[in-house]
């Protein structure tokens, strides 16, 4: 049976990215080169960090309503004092045992230029897509939640099956959805509602406390959205998604209210109560807009806290 013309432009466009997945490596001249994957153990599980990219985004919407002065010193600090600034976006791969667990989808082709590079990243590791047997959602923002559908509308991982907090799909199917949106972010309901349905026949609904296989488990850290969830491996890491959002902000100023969470003040104690428990716990971190990779720790500083690369 011969091909069809959208199975042959799906191989091409296979061929196209591993073609542009080996150039990355070699990081040749005028090319943007693949961020390396970073590894770390936890218990029984094997992690790596792969890049998707990074999102462009605007400065004046990291808590707007901070005292001014402070604010910009927390922003000076990162070097973040132009109009816009870079958000990178780091995916968590997750092995245990027979399982290779994929921890949000990345991008895709459609949000952002300057994102969507995953499936690139995971050939340059050497990762077919194939071969990914879980994508974990931690919520359903475009940069997590898009890279599920590639560019010709078929899974990204096609052999996975999909794993969603109960409250994250109820809220985005639910009529509140939109409200109270900006007319620019509304395409956001609509693409979480599209993606969801596409993966309606092989997903599994989870609930905090549940575990995604032994030793990995879902928490609650709601408030971003409404069900955002993180990730505890082997109780020495968590994957945080975007509980903890940025180096300064989220550390040393957690009580300043973030533009991009749908719940600001719920999304206040999520940070205050996580944060206390990963200083005193010691418990290491991937965080998903932390500076690449995104692993560290939490210490105390002053009357609030810092993070520390490790």
């Amino acid at each position: 049976m011969r091909p069809s013309a959208r199975q042959l432009a799906h191989l091409d466009r296979r061929r196209l990215m591993a073609g542009a997945a080996a150039t990355l490596a070699f990081g040749l001249p005028g090319v943007l080169a693949a961020a390396p994957a970073t590894r770390l153990s936890a218990g029984t599980f094997e992690l790596s960090v792969i890049s998707d990219g990074h999102l462009l985004l605007p400065t004046e919407g990291l808590a707007p309503e901070a005292p001014p002065a402070q604010r910009a010193a927390a922003l000076a600090a990162t070097g973040q004092t132009g109009p816009q600034f870079q958000s990178p976006t780091n995916v968590t791969l997750i092995r245990a045992g027979a399982e290779l667990i994929l921890v949000d989808a990345g991008s895709g082709p459609h949000f952002m230029p300057t994102a969507g590079k995953l499936a690139e990243n995971l050939a340059a590791a050497g990762i077919a897509p194939e071969a990914v047997t879980q994508v974990v959602f931690t919520h359903g923002h475009p940069d997590h939640l898009w890279g599920t559908i590639d560019d010709l509308d078929e899974f990204t991982f096609p052999n996975a099956s999909y794993v969603v907090a109960v409250p994250e799909w109820d809220f985005w199917a639910g009529e509140n959805a939109a409200r109270g949106l900006p007319a620019d972010r509304l395409v956001f309901v609509q693409a979480a509602r599209r993606n969801y349905q596409r993966i309606k026949d092989k997903v599994r609904m989870v609930k905090p406390g549940d575990d995604i296989v032994t030793g990995l488990r879902v928490v609650d850290t709601g408030g971003h959205t409404q069900g955002h969830v993180s990730l505890d491996v082997a109780g020495s890491v968590l994957v945080t998604g975007d509980a903890l959002t940025h180096p300064v902000i989220s550390f040393a100023h957690p009580r300043w209210r973030m533009t991009a969470d749908h719940e600001p003040e719920r999304a206040v104690a999520t940070r205050l109560t996580l944060l206390d428990r990963l200083a005193t716990d010691k418990t290491r971190i991937i965080g998903f807009h932390l500076p690449y990779p995104g692993v560290g720790r939490v210490e105390r500083k002053d009357d609030a806290y810092r993070f520390v690369t490790s």
